[in-house]
């Protein structure tokens, strides 16, 4: 695998992680449809794989650093009496009908589903059509700070069909946050925080196998592109869907979702 592809294939998942388009259908299309970084061996895959997914976890963290640690000191310290600390609470909540989802069908959905590239293609423009006519009838009355643990929950439950490739988990969760009638940045901002968890878990899941050290040490290059690509991309596009969302709905990514949907069934076909 060349460092071009390394990059291009940083930059997509930077990208459409935090965008809601897919970052795993995403990555699915680029390889093996589009051929960018095909063929790479197993191992040398899965080292990408972590560095993608840390690269984006960094991201997270950082542009959010402040509100992750209000949220854990006044979680601890104030409980669901503080509006800061109540949303560590919501979050943990959130998580677990995903992590429990992830660690039962993961594998199970990705053998059966990664290959069936149609079944990408019609996840993409299913939840595309779901995402803005869901935002269109959706008035923004709410904020954070009025989201209730039964709304947390379902948000989380939601998060479960982004195990299936093409779904994306930012797009089912902001999907949910505004069908609760939460305003557009602050669906994302909680999407956002949503996904930190997640991440880390699967991130922490593949460090712990006794395989994984030796990979990234073998493929250190590869392992360092892929984090810092991913980290960058990510960084602009938390920053920019924040922003472009303060005056924009949803039907760019819609139409987006539609297009790359069809060209990928008519690539298949």
């Amino acid at each position: 695998m060349g460092i071009i592809e390394i990059i291009i294939l940083g930059i997509v998942q930077g990208i459409a992680e935090f965008l809601p388009i897919s970052s795993s259908a995403h990555l699915i299309i680029f390889r093996d449809v589009f051929g960018i970084g095909s063929g790479v061996s197993n191992d040398l895959a899965l080292t990408l794989d972590i560095a993608l997914h840390l690269g984006t976890l960094l991201a997270i963290g950082i542009f959010f650093f402040n509100d992750f640690i209000n949220m854990i000191v006044k979680g601890f310290t104030k409980g669901i009496k503080d509006k800061q600390g109540k949303m560590l609470w919501f979050l943990i909540i959130a998580t677990i009908p995903a992590a429990i989802a992830g660690l039962l069908f993961e594998d199970i959905i990705e053998n059966a589903i990664r290959s069936n590239y149609i079944v990408i293609a019609c996840a993409l423009i299913l939840m595309g059509v779901i995402i803005y006519f869901v935002d269109k009838k959706s008035k923004q009355t709410e904020d954070l700070e009025s989201m209730n643990l039964k709304q947390a929950f379902l948000v989380g439950c939601a998060q479960v069909f982004a195990l299936i490739p093409g779904f994306s988990r930012s797009g089912t969760t902001i999907t949910a946050a505004r069908a609760f009638k939460l305003n557009r940045e602050d669906a994302a901002k909680f999407s956002f925080f949503l996904s930190a968890p997640v991440v880390c878990g699967a991130v922490i899941l593949q460090l712990l196998d006794s395989t994984t050290i030796t990979l990234i040490t073998a493929n250190l290059t590869i392992f360092l592109i892929g984090i810092l690509t991913a980290f960058l991309s990510g960084i602009f596009c938390i920053s920019f869907l924040l922003k472009y969302l303060k005056k924009h709905d949803f039907k760019i990514f819609m139409w987006y979702r539609i297009i790359l949907g069809i060209i990928v069934i008519l690539m298949t076909l």
